[in-house]
């Protein structure tokens, strides 16, 4: 497996340009197939199904891998739409997160659509295999956004035992040259890469969350409950602390009320997302920034073809 993904993608390097919610754009994809990774943007990133066509025409132009990150549950009303595209396109691969990736893997297989499935966990891994993916996305407890729960010391190597013929692919931890290494080592075929491209030149987000991915580091990455109603990994800052980490009173007990907790969650994940939304581009002091604990290594804002020479070679 340690050339799979270079061999499944057409790539240079194992690496994967993480999608990001609010951040991923066609400037950065096009930078990273330049450099020799594959990149990949949520589909959520586009708010009319025109806007994400245009983005396809752009980077379809490249003839090169890119990928497409698709959220599969009820939360995205978007989905057929997006999907469609993505068919029409040929895309090289999709990323599915946050549900079944059932309808995408019959859909994309018949065009030669390579489709890739986040993991959070063993029991959910057994059933994405289950469905025939092309690989599975190792979501570790060190990844930005929506984090797993265990170590890549942990998971990959129960993936690798469980799936031996399914190439893993790490997220999570990875800012250098020697953390991509451990990952192989781990029996990953290859790394997804996010958080420190954040603070890129060709990122579209406001200059506040590029520079507090410079200023502050691993130590201060916590995980909320406020965004999402499940676990997601933000930047520890005064607006956080005030707020707090986890859902109020109120919100749990709804969240318990097998007739309620659909609707809740939809709301709470509306509510999340136009918060990130907020701070990612406006000025605000109620910033809740995503970001993972691999801003360790990021200490300026660069151009993305500095990063990536950095991550590849230090």
């Amino acid at each position: 497996m340690s050339h799979k993904l270079q061999e499944i993608l057409k790539i240079q390097h194992p690496v994967i340009m993480a999608p990001m919610f609010l951040v991923s754009n066609v400037a950065m994809s096009l930078a990273a197939i330049e450099a020799g990774i594959a990149p990949c943007i949520p589909a959520l990133n586009y708010r009319s199904i025109e806007e994400f066509k245009s983005a396809l025409d752009k980077l379809a132009a490249t003839a090169k891998s890119y990928g497409i990150n698709l959220i599969v549950n009820q939360s995205n009303i978007k989905l057929k739409d997006q999907l469609q595209a993505c068919l029409d396109y040929k895309v090289p691969f999709i990323i599915t997160s946050l549900g079944s990736p059932k309808v995408v893997i019959e859909k994309a297989r018949p065009l030669g659509i390579k489709v890739f499935c986040d993991v959070s966990d063993l029991e959910y891994a057994k059933k994405a295999a289950a469905l025939g993916p092309d690989a599975l996305i190792a979501v570790t407890n060190l990844a930005g956004g929506h984090a797993g729960q265990l170590a890549p010391e942990q998971f990959i190597p129960a993936l690798v035992k469980a799936f031996p013929n399914l190439p893993i692919i790490s997220a999570g931890g990875v800012y250098n040259r020697s953390h991509i290494d451990k990952m192989l080592s781990l029996g990953a075929c290859g790394v997804s890469v996010g958080s420190i491209f954040i603070a890129s030149i060709e990122s579209p987000v406001n200059q506040e969350y590029k520079q507090a991915c410079v200023e502050y580091g691993a130590k201060d990455i916590v995980m909320t409950t406020k965004l999402s109603g499940v676990p997601c990994s933000v930047i520890n800052t005064p607006y956080v602390r005030e707020i707090g980490l986890n859902q109020n009173w109120i919100e749990r007990l709804v969240s318990k009320n097998k007739w309620l907790k659909k609707y809740l969650k939809m709301i709470i994940y509306k509510q999340g997302m136009e918060k990130l939304k907020r701070s990612a581009f406006q000025a605000t002091y109620q910033n809740v920034w995503c970001a993972g604990p691999s801003i360790e290594g990021v200490h300026a804002i660069r151009p993305v073809k500095e990063i990536i020479a950095e991550l590849l070679s230090s």
